[in-house]
């Protein structure tokens, strides 16, 4: 099963908190954090590094368990694979921010784009403009291109889950796709996997 955990990384953004954890991540990740210019960017990697190293006592996890991270704002994100399958995983959060139909025209396929132009107000075209950004960029990190892959050769069709109904044939798997969100917080995030099962619980980790 795959599982998907955020955590919050506000406390980080203190510069006492910050050192702490800093201290206890591998010298990599120090070096990665330490090149990044703003403090939230630092934050997020640290954050997320510690989000990690928690999951993994969690389950006992090994170090090479498919897993992936995403962050935006103050909200880390990590999905991990917690039962030592050979499984692609994929993960986005994003806040949510202005609509921006313009990206939604040059990036989404017509059936996407078609979806968020009709979808009324503009505050439903923002919602699902940004719901369809995070499955985008989690099946996209799940194949392992990034955004080396064009965000309109595949296309996805909401549901519950979500359908991936065209992708590239140089990816025959079959990649299932799960959804969250909390309410109240203004993130909205998704998970792809090639695994059969993607918890439905989002996890919260309150502490890092």
């Amino acid at each position: 099963m795959v599982s998907a955990w955020i955590a919050d990384v506000t406390p980080l953004l203190e510069q006492e908190c910050y050192d702490r954890y800093y201290r206890s991540v591998p010298e990599f990740r120090q070096k990665k954090a330490a090149a990044l210019r703003l403090d939230q960017m630092k934050a997020q990697s640290v954050g997320v590094w510690a989000l990690w190293q928690k999951i993994r006592e969690r389950y006992r996890l090994p170090e090479e368990a498919a897993h992936n991270f995403s962050h935006s704002g103050t909200c880390v994100m990590c999905a991990v694979c917690t039962d030592g399958k050979a499984v692609r995983v994929g993960c986005d959060v994003e806040k949510l921010g202005k609509l921006r139909m313009n990206i939604a025209a040059r990036s989404f396929c017509r059936e996407e784009y078609d979806a968020v132009a009709g979808a009324g107000t503009e505050e439903a075209q923002r919602e699902l403009f940004f719901r369809y950004w995070v499955l985008k960029e989690s099946f996209m990190k799940a194949t392992g291109k990034g955004m080396a892959l064009p965000v309109n050769s595949f296309c996805i069709r909401m549901g519950d889950p979500p359908v991936l109904v065209r992708q590239p044939e140089e990816f025959t798997d079959i990649y299932r796709y799960r959804e969250y969100c909390i309410e109240d917080l203004p993130y909205r995030m998704a998970v792809c996997s090639t695994d059969t099962e993607i918890d439905t619980e989002l996890h919260t980790e309150l502490t890092l």
